[in-house]
């Protein structure tokens, strides 16, 4: 009899350890993140700028960005004296809700985010893994099911659950992919999306070059942005008489200071059409339209650009 009583109290107290680990294990999944908030104006009209900073054991994150007014319902930004408020953020990847004060439309406080529990599986079905980070980021930059579901439906290559936080970071949505696409170009690979919006490769930029002749590939147009080889800018060495420059040659005129201007002095002195080569040569060896001026003054005349060069690299000046 003493044993069986005995087995039992086991038992139930095996019940009643397990059921406690549970829910503290549910606890920890249910952890509540927080942080502050700030809320400052913004230069956009109709916009503030809300920043997020949350202190956590392994660091600190802080999420800054001008929001529309119309993402805190219930806050009157117009009001001028100080008046606590209380919003929530809503999205399909959790909520953050937000407490604190404004005055004339800026002011600061707490938030408390939680993460909506079925948010990864739903978007495991949809082939993109996400953790708890990329969960509260997604919350921030209103990564949702249907954007998601938009993105996937484009067929890009590398698109994860990163990818789709930097879209959304960067403005990279169907529209801006469509209309890259109806341009002609053939575009698929995430990472260059990316890169586009972050270094201003646009749909009309590709029509622009499309226009006069040129078909750059992706690679290409990011370098052109990087070195800011523009249609404009080309336009410009258009009417000084470089039409159809190789765009390896463009970029290396960015590099090296081949401008309109440097070219238009350098026709004033006589060289009527040097070649693309011959111009990044003179950058290069720093053969300005003054060098070339001060060797005329001291009977140095009638030179080659390649001559002039080599007298550059030797010493003379």
């Amino acid at each position: 009899m003493r044993i069986r009583q005995t087995l039992a109290y086991m038992i139930l107290v095996s019940c009643v350890l397990l059921i406690v680990a549970k829910n503290r294990a549910a606890e920890v999944d249910q952890e509540v993140r927080s942080g502050s908030w700030a809320i400052t104006k913004s230069d956009e009209p109709g916009k503030v700028e809300f920043a997020l900073m949350e202190h956590r054991r392994h660091g600190t994150s802080n999420h800054q960005s001008d929001w529309p007014v119309s993402a805190f319902p219930g806050v009157d930004f117009s009001k001028s004296a100080k008046q606590d408020v209380h919003f929530t953020i809503t999205r399909d990847a959790g909520k953050i809700d937000c407490e604190g004060y404004l005055k004339d439309g800026e002011g600061a406080g707490v938030f408390h985010f939680e993460a909506n529990a079925s948010f990864p599986r739903e978007m495991r079905s949809l082939g993109f893994e996400v953790d708890e980070e990329q969960q509260y980021a997604m919350t921030v930059q209103d990564v949702s099911l249907a954007f998601a579901r938009e993105m996937k439906n484009e067929h890009l290559s590398d698109l994860d659950a990163d990818k789709l936080i930097a879209f959304r970071i960067f403005k990279v949505d169907s529209a801006f992919i469509e209309a890259l696409r109806a341009e002609g170009l053939k575009i698929s690979d995430s990472d260059k999306l990316v890169a586009f919006r972050i270094h201003g490769v646009t749909p009309q930029m590709v029509r622009s070059l499309h226009q006069s002749g040129y078909s750059p590939d992706e690679d290409m147009l990011v370098a052109m942005r990087i070195h800011d080889a523009t249609p404009e800018w080309i336009e410009q060495l258009k009417k000084c008489g470089y039409d159809r420059v190789d765009l390896q040659k463009l970029i290396a005129f960015r590099i090296h200071g081949v401008s309109p201007e440097f070219i238009q002095k350098v026709q004033g002195l006589g060289y009527s059409h040097p070649d693309p080569e011959e111009l990044i040569a003179m950058r290069i060896h720093n053969v300005t339209p003054e060098y070339i001026a001060d060797m005329r003054a001291r009977g140095v005349k009638d030179l080659s650009i390649n001559q002039l060069v080599s007298m550059k690299i030797h010493g003379i000046d």
